[in-house]
């Protein structure tokens, strides 16, 4: 077992006194004896700046006063150390760097950050290389900072490379950092995480008033949002700080759990990745394919109550039961099946091919409606979890699975993504378990989906709480999909805020603490019928703020360990 904490503060722009802050909340921390403190990003100097002098001025030197009384800290209470500042290079340039100092005091690494957020791209350069997997005596340590951890890249590589722990240094007002981006990097690579963040103003309080004027951000959300946290591989919460109060946070963990990388139904989550697939995320940037989308359409999740094949009897009335012209709705994966799927396949696909035509038949009352469903059907070389797309006229797309499943061990993948083009915008269909592949959504998300339409089964509650509506947030998607339910959880609709880019004025929402949270309508528990509408359009905008598109601005160069094929770890 290892104690681990995040220090949470405020930082001014006086060097000195946060140095001063630094060393008071290490040495507080220290009487909880944690073998690891995490420090926020911009340690040294809040992200503000006059000029480029300034910039320069108040960044650190390695060798310099400041970082060297961190490491003698380290060397005192003999743990490790992982602090996030604004770093002078050789080369006269700036980097945004996360330091990890051991317990003798030595720097043990530096992580420089991949991705730039904002007017962080005017004084600062991305990393070039990628960042080093820390061994200690109690586990593998990675480092990121704040806007690296919204998206899904960079945690990622690191998971691939045998991190077990992230060090996640956060500068963010953000309110959706915690409550979404934060902890879904945890179980989607079943690692532990540490994230300490701010709290107080992020700019000079000289200047407050005259910034939340210009950027029409309400003065209080100006301030760093707390909440720092320490989370498990499953995604739970194990400590938590407040949101606007220094804290010490800290939790005991066990960092070989974050070696068992299987899900509840025994497939091993990396061993069943494709990177042969996600090639796309490490070419160079172009803008995506933007195809006309429409501005709102209704959609919904149905759930039969009844299971196995008496759920086709119900079809019929669920569409009829639809507000008028609804466009899209997803059923759960699999829902005409029982216990015995698997046992005779043949009769599993007669029983797909009865689906098809029963969901054909419903949408002939509904003729704008599509349905989508995960049935079992003939492909390639044998039989698949295929997600199709029905409507009057038939079955008009289809996806098969593309992820091996240890619930479908008969099943075979299929080979590609496609993309279905429709009258109100482009549909990814993504057949159950793909889903918790965060790559395969990029993927989909570059080739300009506006919406990803999922029929599942959740596995763990995180795949709803934080899979599902990371998906939707860092890659500016809506996202649809219906689930039997699972712990008091079930699918949801996901739309987009149709304003969400930073530092411009907005029409239609005033800023609430939330960037780019999804807006949420969850299918409840045993509820039949789930209506909401979205807004497909919004996927075309993903500029997050000045220079930082969510996905043209990815940290592309650095992504190759996503498609690569990996070996097996070891510590040898």
């Amino acid at each position: 077992m290892a104690r681990v904490a995040a220090l949470q503060f405020a930082s001014t722009t006086d060097v000195d006194e946060n140095l001063a802050t630094c060393l008071r909340m290490i040495d507080r921390a220290r009487q909880h004896r944690p073998q690891l403190m995490v420090l926020p990003e911009f340690s040294n100097h809040i992200s503000w700046y006059d000029d480029a002098q300034h910039a320069r001025q108040v960044s650190l030197d390695l060798r310099g006063e400041f970082l060297q009384q961190i490491a003698e800290r380290a060397a005192l209470h003999q743990c490790y150390i992982v602090i996030n500042v604004s770093l002078r290079r050789s080369n006269d340039e700036l980097t945004i760097s996360s330091l990890c100092y051991g317990p003798a005091g030595e720097l043990r690494s530096v992580a420089d950050k991949q991705t730039l957020m904002g007017h962080e791209n005017t004084w600062f350069v991305r990393a070039s290389t990628t960042s080093d997997i820390i061994k200690t005596d109690f586990g593998r340590l990675a480092m990121f900072p704040c806007r690296d951890g919204v998206t899904c890249e960079t945690p990622r590589g690191l998971a691939l490379r045998g991190a077990q722990l992230f060090c996640d240094s956060l500068n963010s007002f953000a309110l959706d950092e915690a409550s979404l981006h934060v902890p879904a990097r945890a179980p989607e690579n079943k690692v532990f995480l540490v994230a300490a963040n701010k709290i107080g103003p992020l700019i000079p309080e000289h200047l407050l008033a005259a910034v939340s004027a210009e950027t029409h951000i309400p003065l209080h959300f100006l301030n760093g949002a707390g909440e720092s946290q320490i989370v498990s591989p499953q995604g739970e919460i194990l400590a938590r700080g407040p949101r606007d109060e220094e804290a010490v946070v800290f939790a005991d963990i066990d960092l070989t759990l974050a070696d068992d990388k299987t899900r509840p139904d025994g497939t091993n989550l990396f061993a069943a990745r494709r990177p042969s697939l996600y090639k796309e995320i490490a070419e160079e940037s172009v803008a995506p394919i933007c195809a006309p989308a429409t501005e709102k359409i209704h959609v919904a999740c149905l759930a039969p109550r009844a299971e196995g094949e008496a759920a086709l009897d119900e079809i019929a009335a669920l569409v009829a039961a639809l507000p008028a012209a609804t466009a899209l709705a997803v059923l759960p994966e699999l829902f005409c099946y029982d216990n015995r799927l698997g046992a005779d396949l043949e009769r599993d696909v007669a029983l797909g091919q009865r689906a098809i035509a029963v969901m054909a038949a419903a949408c002939a009352t509904a003729p704008e409606l599509l349905l989508c469903a995960s049935l079992v059907l003939p492909v390639a070389d044998g039989h698949g979890v295929v997600a199709v797309l029905v409507g009057e006229s038939g079955l008009r797309a289809q996806q098969s699975q593309l992820h091996a499943c240890a619930r479908f061990p008969w099943a075979t993948q299929g080979e590609e993504l496609s993309l279905v083009d429709l009258p109100w915008g482009r549909l990814a269909l993504i057949a159950g378990d793909d889903a918790v592949y965060p790559e395969l959504v990029k993927v989909a998300a570059l080739r300009g989906a506006h919406v990803m339409a999922v029929p599942l089964q959740l596995q763990e509650s995180w795949e709803e709480k934080f899979g599902l509506r990371s998906r939707a947030a860092e890659n500016r998607i809506c996202v649809l999909a219906s689930s039997r339910s699972l712990r008091g959880r079930a699918g949801l609709i996901a739309d987009l805020e149709r304003e969400f880019t930073l530092m411009t004025e907005w029409h239609q929402r005033r800023f609430d603490g939330y960037i780019n949270a999804p807006l949420v309508t969850s299918q409840a528990p045993g509820e039949a019928v789930t209506v909401a509408s979205i807004q497909p359009v919004s996927a075309c905008d993903k500029l997050m703020s000045e220079r930082t598109d969510l996905l043209l601005d990815r940290p592309w160069r650095l992504s190759n360990d996503l498609w690569r094929e990996q070996e097996a770890f070891s510590d040898g």
